[in-house]
C-alpha cells in the first residue's frame, strides 16, 4: 500500500533521517597539532636512538660512522623546538598551550584520586588535559631546553672553562637516561588508551570517551 502527499496510512514507513557520524565523535586536535606532535616525536626518536648509538658500546660498534651519527644527534636536538615555534601560528595549538599552563583545583582531586588508585566513574575530573598530562607537557619542555642549553655547551668545546662543558656532560648524560625513562612511560599509556592514540591520529576521538575521561572539557570550552 502506498500513500500520496499528504496522506497516511497504517502501513505507511516512516524513514529515520540519516544519522550524523559527527555526534558520536568529539574533535580534539587540529591537523597543525598533530603535525607538531608528530614531528617533535620523530625528531626526538631520532636524538634518542642517536645518543643510544653514541654511548652503548654494542650498538656504537654496530652502527659505526660515529661522525655521522654525532652530526645527527646535535641537528635532531636544535631542531627539536622548532615544530612548537612553527605550530604557536595556529589558534587551536596557542589554546591548548594555555590549557596545559593552568593547573586548576581539579586536577589536584585528579592527582589525589591517581594516588589513591580510585578509579570510579567521576573521581578523577579532568578537563580537555588531565592533570599527568600537564605535568608531563611542563617536565618535557623544561627537559628539552635543559638538553639543549647543555648540548650547545658540550657542541662549543673552546669557549668557557673546562668545568662547564665538565658540568654540562653530567647533566645531560643523566637528563638523556631520564627523559628515556619518561617517554618509555608516556609510549606505555598511549598504547594503553586507544581513544588518545585515535585523538592524535585522526584529531577526533568517541563522545563517550571524552565525557568520561575528561567531563570537564564542555566546561573549558
Amino acid at each position: 500500500m502506498t500513500s500520496t502527499a499528504g496522506s497516511a496510512g497504517p502501513t505507511d514507513a516512516v524513514t529515520p533521517p540519516p544519522s550524523d557520524p559527527t555526534d558520536r565523535t568529539r574533535r580534539r586536535f587540529s591537523r597543525a597539532e598533530r603535525w607538531v606532535h608528530r614531528t617533535t616525536g620523530v625528531l626526538m626518536l631520532v636524538c634518542v636512538v642517536s645518543a643510544a648509538c653514541l654511548y652503548i658500546p654494542q650498538l656504537a660498534e654496530l652502527v659505526g660512522r660515529r661522525y655521522l651519527v654525532v652530526t645527527v644527534h646535535e641537528w635532531s636536538g636544535l631542531l627539536l623546538p622548532a615544530p612548537v615555534l612553527l605550530g604557536l601560528g595556529s589558534r587551536a595549538f596557542r589554546a591548548d598551550l594555555r590549557r596545559l599552563n593552568r593547573f586548576l583545583p581539579h586536577d589536584r582531586e585528579w592527582l589525589g584520586a591517581v594516588r589513591r588508585r580510585d578509579a570510579r566513574p567521576g573521581s578523577r575530573p579532568a578537563g580537555k588535559f588531565n592533570a599527568g598530562q600537564k605535568i608531563y607537557a611542563a617536565w618535557i619542555a623544561g627537559a628539552v631546553l635543559v638538553m639543549l642549553g647543555t648540548g650547545l655547551l658540550m657542541w662549543f668545546t673552546g669557549f668557557g672553562p673546562l668545568l662547564w662543558r665538565t658540568s654540562a656532560t653530567f647533566v645531560h648524560d643523566w637528563l638523556a637516561l631520564a627523559i628515556g625513562i619518561v617517554l618509555i612511560g608516556h609510549i606505555g599509556m598511549a598504547y594503553g588508551d586507544p581513544q588518545a592514540r585515535r585523538g592524535m591520529r585522526t584529531g577526533s576521538v568517541e563522545r563517550a570517551w571524552a565525557e568520561r575521561e575528561h567531563s570537564l572539557w564542555k566546561e573549558e570550552d
